[in-house]
């Protein structure tokens, strides 16, 4: 199993927009360039993440995006899901329905996959453990463990760019 890229890049951009005030927003330009990352790319991950309801675009020439909500209300599972989307992981095709003893009808009908259970089961506890974890969380933590001068040069960037 493997999140694309766009999991992380959007986590990275929206601790970005935490600072931002409400009435201000931040161009995918000015995130794309911090980062060095492909303007295009983000800017399609930024369309999830707004169909989403994460962030709203703003029009115009001063243009970009703002968090739709509280960075306390948006976990990282909101954004994995907006960025990959609902499906389950695990995709069971339920090879046990053709096997020898049910195609011989040997056995009485089949119940639900076992293993299937598990790994919804191992999903589900995953999911959990990322709904706990939100962008407010995460601006905490990075203000925790790293120095002030690369938070604070990092919030000058956005906003001298944009602000």
């Amino acid at each position: 199993m493997q999140y694309s890229v766009g999991v992380e890049y959007a986590l990275h951009c929206l601790v970005y927009l935490i600072d931002a005030p409400s009435s201000e927003s931040i161009g995918i330009k000015d995130l794309a360039e911090f980062q060095g990352l492909s303007e295009t790319f983000l800017s399609k991950v930024f369309g999830k993440l707004s169909k989403a309801g994460i962030v709203s675009s703003v029009p115009g020439v001063k243009g970009g995006y703002r968090l739709s909500r509280s960075p306390g209300d948006i976990s990282f599972w909101d954004v994995v899901e907006a960025v990959e989307g609902t499906k389950p992981i695990f995709q069971c095709k339920n090879i046990k329905d053709n096997g020898y003893l049910y195609r011989e009808n040997c056995c009485p009908a089949p119940s639900s996959c076992t293993i299937n259970l598990v790994m919804l089961s191992a999903e589900e506890k995953m999911r959990d453990y990322l709904r706990s974890k939100s962008l407010a969380w995460l601006n905490e933590e990075l203000d925790r463990i790293l120095p002030n001068q690369i938070r604070e040069t990092t919030r000058k960037y956005f906003s001298n760019n944009n602000l």
